[in-house]
């Protein structure tokens, strides 16, 4: 014993010379908001590979990269909810618009999937592709992400399965209901979308083929993907008139299945709509009080965006592209659709000065882009709905468009939600090369950067704890992804560090390709993909699939 008390000061001091634990990457000194939504706390983090090894205070560690984020926010990587980024991920596989705005997971398939395709569906989607062209190597959804991943991603990436694609692929674009047979060949598609790691099913109900399909229809899809614990996600049938209508439609199916349910973009659709949030908030409310799982996601914009097909009746849509410009271009269907498109502008948007042309496939009318509806009229001497049905018509396409119908207001009122989440319903892009050749909605650029910018800094709407919860825990959760969505030993090391008081979108209606500020460093995977506001280039992104997944 007394050998033992003589040698203790020595052992302490050969133990403090130990050698320190070395992390891969270690980031010091942030105020660190977890995902969970609890107080931001004062903290460092160490990365080792692809996962968080240490939370707290690690200040006789060392890093092999090491990031002083003293005054930054430290946060998991964010969460797109809504991402259009299917095709502009092939072009450019750095995901910038999204990185620079900390997004690092791109949830896609609003209703259409890239998969399962037919041949014939590869064939119509070659022949349509605009200013991104590229083969179609895939046919099923699992193999359209694994191209991806193996092409090379800054994001990870993750898809529903679309109704609109399965009913393509089985039905076509007939209004009527699906035989037992082919109900059955829709069901066996989810069945292998859900295995190869689909989250769930999603519906896109405004749009042809999808808004053919029945609620019961819809409902026999998810029991389906319910099965593999996967969700139901869904752009309602109606956003203006029967906006509280389409919501009860909605809703039906997680009632009858019990399936976890989210509405896409929720958004009320022209001045005499606004109104019914109340209504549309109490519906979610009673329902999720009554046991239902129910979410919704939207983006931080007063203006929609989608092509003009959304103007005219389902009646001259169905058959397809071609038979639906075939019947825009005979006179006596012109005389009928033309009144529908006008009442539709009157109703939704209220003039055609507040429908803004963003998108056009061939060259000799990108000139137009930019231009309101009002302004090519005038241009044409023609009234606003020839013109539309002509644009269409030249084209060859469905002309993407922005429309100003929705309340500022509401807005605030919707991110206050504790059950809202956020998704750009946009691209992922970068402002150069072939992007440039197209505008785009500025929510492609700053949709994320804006929530923590105008709506949490500036104007209060939510703190930046909760904000932070609803772009990262929550949606993880919803859609039962693990080990991502959160600040926690042994999580992915998807993390970002930003300064709370300079995050900033830049994008705007008139000169959209703008990135968005303040995002100092993106980790994907324990990767470093953003350094000091720079794109590495490194594209370490990998599919995440949903609870369904089977080797």
């Amino acid at each position: 014993m007394r050998l033992l008390k003589a040698l203790l000061p020595l052992l302490l001091i050969i133990s403090g010379c130990s050698t320190p634990v070395v992390y891969d990457v270690l980031i010091r000194n942030g105020n660190i908001a977890d995902g969970t939504g609890t107080d931001i706390f004062r903290g460092d983090i160490g990365i080792m590979s692809d996962s968080i090894a240490a939370i707290g205070d690690l200040k006789k560690a060392v890093g092999t990269t090491e990031i002083d984020a003293a005054g930054m926010t430290v946060a998991p990587g964010f969460i797109n909810m809504l991402s259009w980024s299917v095709e502009s991920l092939i072009e450019d596989g750095r995901s910038l618009g999204d990185i620079c705005q900390g997004v690092t997971l791109e949830v896609m398939g609003e209703g259409d999937s890239w998969g399962p395709w037919s041949e014939s569906m590869k064939k119509v989607m070659k022949a349509s592709q605009g200013d991104i062209k590229y083969d179609i190597g895939w046919t099923t959804l699992g193999e359209y992400l694994e191209y991806l991943e193996k092409k090379g991603v800054s994001t990870n990436i993750a898809s529903f399965v679309g109704t609109s694609t399965l009913r393509i692929y089985v039905v076509g674009y007939d209004d009527r209901p699906p035989t037992a047979t082919e109900m059955d060949s829709m069901k066996l598609l989810v069945r292998q979308a859900m295995e190869e790691g689909a989250i769930g099913v999603s519906s896109a109900l405004e749009y042809i083929p999808a808004s053919f399909a029945s609620t019961e229809e819809l409902a026999e899809l998810c029991r389906v993907a319910k099965e593999y614990d996967g969700m139901y996600i869904s752009h309602i049938r109606n956003e203006d008139e029967t906006f509280l209508e389409a919501i009860d439609d909605f809703l039906k199916i997680p009632a009858a299945t019990g399936i976890r349910a989210e509405i896409y973009h929720l958004k009320q659709v022209g001045r005499t709509n606004w109104h019914k949030l109340d209504g549309a908030i109490a519906k979610i409310d009673s329902a999720r009080a009554a046991g239902l799982s129910i979410t919704a996601d939207m983006y931080n914009y007063p203006a929609s965006s989608t092509g003009l097909g959304i103007l005219m009746p389902e009646w001259v849509q169905e058959g397809g592209f071609e038979k639906w410009v075939a019947r825009l271009q005979d006179p006596e269907v012109r005389k009928v659709v033309g009144p529908e498109i006008i009442k539709t502008i009157m109703r939704k948007q209220g003039t055609p000065e507040k429908v803004l042309l963003i998108g056009f496939n061939t060259d000799s009318l990108k000139y137009l882009q930019g231009k309101t509806l009002a302004e090519i009229a005038s241009m044409r001497g023609k009234s606003a709905e020839e013109t539309v049905m002509d644009l269409v018509i030249e084209d060859n396409s469905n002309v993407d468009a922005v429309f100003f119908s929705m309340s500022e207001d509401n807005l605030r009122r919707q991110i206050a939600q504790p059950w809202m989440m956020f998704g750009s319903d946009g691209k992922s892009m970068a402002p150069e090369g072939v992007f440039l050749k197209s505008a785009t909605h500025p929510r492609a650029y700053g949709n994320f950067a804006r929530l923590l910018g105008k709506y949490v800094r500036d104007e209060r709407v939510i703190t930046l704890e909760e904000a932070v919860r609803r772009l990262t825990s929550l949606p993880a959760a919803t859609m039962k992804i693990e080990r991502r969505g959160a600040l926690k030993e042994g999580y992915f090391a998807d993390v970002v560090v930003f300064d709370p008081a300079k995050i900033q979108d830049h994008s705007t209606f008139e000169n959209p390709h703008q990135l968005s500020t303040g995002m100092s460093h993106v980790f994907v995977n324990g990767v470093q993909v953003l350094h000091d506001g720079e794109h590495t280039g490194a594209t370490p992104g990998r599919v995440v699939r949903g609870p369904g997944y089977r080797r």
